[in-house]
């Protein structure tokens, strides 16, 4: 991570409970959705705050955006494996998909050069079927 947990400016039960979500749920997620999760353990917890917190952890190098097509960006715990997504167009949530797809140099015009992807499925997830 690029900054550690003492170096943040304040370390507010609020922060600690948002960071925890990121921490526990491992996917994708909305400020919405931090918000209904941290409130368990900071009942009185704010959207603005969480919205506030997500980027100074985005600043930190702890958090960084996922683009949903159309949609806001999701938030996830950053780490340095590469993964792609998959957005279920019923509950709207977004999950993490494990391995690549291979042979991408395949689907480029020819004479081009892939230097980098992002792959987003899109579907029903196992309870929205």
């Amino acid at each position: 991570m690029a900054a550690t947990w003492s170096m943040m400016e304040r370390q507010t039960a609020q922060r600690e409970s948002i960071r925890g979500v990121f921490q526990r749920i491992n996917r994708p997620l909305s400020p919405r959705e931090v918000l209904l999760q941290a409130r368990r353990s900071a009942p009185q917890l704010g959207l603005a705050t969480v919205y506030r917190t997500i980027k100074a952890f985005q600043q930190a190098g702890w958090l960084h955006a996922v683009a949903v097509p159309g949609q806001p960006p999701r938030y996830e715990w950053a780490d340095a494996t590469h993964h792609h997504y998959f957005h279920c167009d019923a509950c709207d949530r977004v999950f993490k998909l494990d391995g690549c797809a291979e042979n991408l140099e395949a689907l480029a015009p020819r004479g081009y050069k892939i230097e980098a992807h992002e792959i987003m499925l899109i579907g029903k997830c196992p309870n929205c079927r």
